[in-house]
């Protein structure tokens, strides 16, 4: 059940209550104050009401993702909220959301990414700072599929367990225990919540390529509300939309999620777009890996009319180039192309089998 937590801004009292939808973890609470942040400075005059919510995802801590088998696990009690009218606008970490999202909602604004690299938080007890110099059979927790094929393949000689719960969670199961000799978590979810301090090594994506979308946050409104899809507009950051566009078409033509290690890592350099794509088995043996690139390079027309409301993989942006969205998703959708016809999709569909025997 939703319930209104807190009132953020104080000139509410004559100005009309924007409702702001959010899961109840501290880390998506402060998510949400940043982006509530930005716009009660373009808007001073609205009220900023934030609804927070438990969610699927937040309820089972028994399970790995993985194995739970719904794709919208941590968003979809704030989308029911948002279709009820219980909130005007909600905000994810975009790699929470799936690639296709329900009719009549769309992502209004992917705001500027944070740091998207896997980062490793190592037992009080270690003082070593890379994985590589941990002792044979060292228990390593990750309640991601991606994080623990990549890694096996690299650390063979680690164990890989799985770990759930919130941030804070985690690292208490970490600190307060021997279960553990390190963990991978988000440095974005880190760095948010102030904790970067616990990081003690970085993965590049040489060592871990990252989840889609991850380091991104996303708001998501109703399609047809025009008023709110022009307020929260402003906050696209055009890189990380580009890139996360490349990212989402990519899972989107693998028909990929949390129940598959799929991996991506991009970057956008003088109006070129290069996206890295992998898929995985469990352990990490058997994967495909391609890069490839497109140009983004495209100036901003008046794109009113018939296209109007395009989204491309579920985010509309009318303010950054049409062309160059649509060069993104196709770039993505060309890279996952390319990984289904070198034999992603067996990979994938073993990878499903043996995850749901697990």
């Amino acid at each position: 059940m939703a319930e209104p937590v807190s009132a953020a801004g104080e000139n509410g009292a004559c100005g009309r209550a924007v409702r702001v939808g959010t899961r109840r973890s501290q880390l998506a609470r402060i998510q949400t104050d940043s982006v509530v942040e930005m716009l009660r400075a373009l808007h001073p005059e609205l009220h900023f009401e934030i609804v927070a919510m438990s969610t699927t995802g937040d309820k089972i801590l028994d399970t790995a993702l993985s194995k739970i088998g719904e794709k919208s696990l941590f968003t979809k009690e704030l989308e029911n909220a948002l279709e009820r009218n219980e909130v005007d606008l909600v905000v994810h970490s975009l790699k929470d959301l799936p690639t296709s999202l329900p009719p009549g909602f769309t992502i209004g604004a992917v705001c500027k990414r944070e740091n998207p690299l896997d980062a490793v938080v190592f037992h009080p007890k270690n003082c070593v700072k890379t994985l590589s110099l941990l002792p044979e059979k060292s228990v390593i927790g990750t309640s991601s599929l991606r994080r623990a094929a990549q890694l096996k393949k690299k650390f063979p000689q680690l164990e890989f367990r799985d770990i759930r719960g919130n941030l804070n969670t985690r690292l208490k199961k970490l600190d307060e225990r021997e279960d553990f000799s390190a963990i991978i978590l988000a440095a974005a979810g880190l760095k948010r919540m102030g904790w970067e301090s616990r990081i003690g090594q970085l993965l590049n994506p040489e060592d871990c390529l990252y989840a889609v979308g991850q380091g991104a946050l996303a708001v998501e409104v109703r399609a047809k509300d025009q008023e709110m899809l022009d307020m929260v507009s402003v906050l696209h950051d055009a890189d990380t939309v580009l890139c996360c566009i490349a990212e989402r078409a990519f899972m989107k033509r693998l028909e990929g999620g949390c129940s598959v290690p799929v991996a991506v890592s991009t970057m956008l350099k003088d109006g070129q777009l290069y996206l890295t794509g992998a898929v995985y088995s469990l352990d990490g043996s058997d994967s495909l890996k391609e890069t490839m690139q497109t140009s983004v390079n495209y100036p901003q027309q008046n794109e009113d009319g018939p296209n109007d409301d395009v989204q491309h993989v579920g985010i509309t942006a009318k303010n950054i180039p049409g062309q160059a969205q649509e060069a993104a998703e196709n770039l993505g959708v060309e890279l996952a192309s390319l990984l289904l016809s070198k034999g992603a999709k067996h990979i994938l569909s073993v990878a499903r089998q043996l995850n749901d025997a697990r």
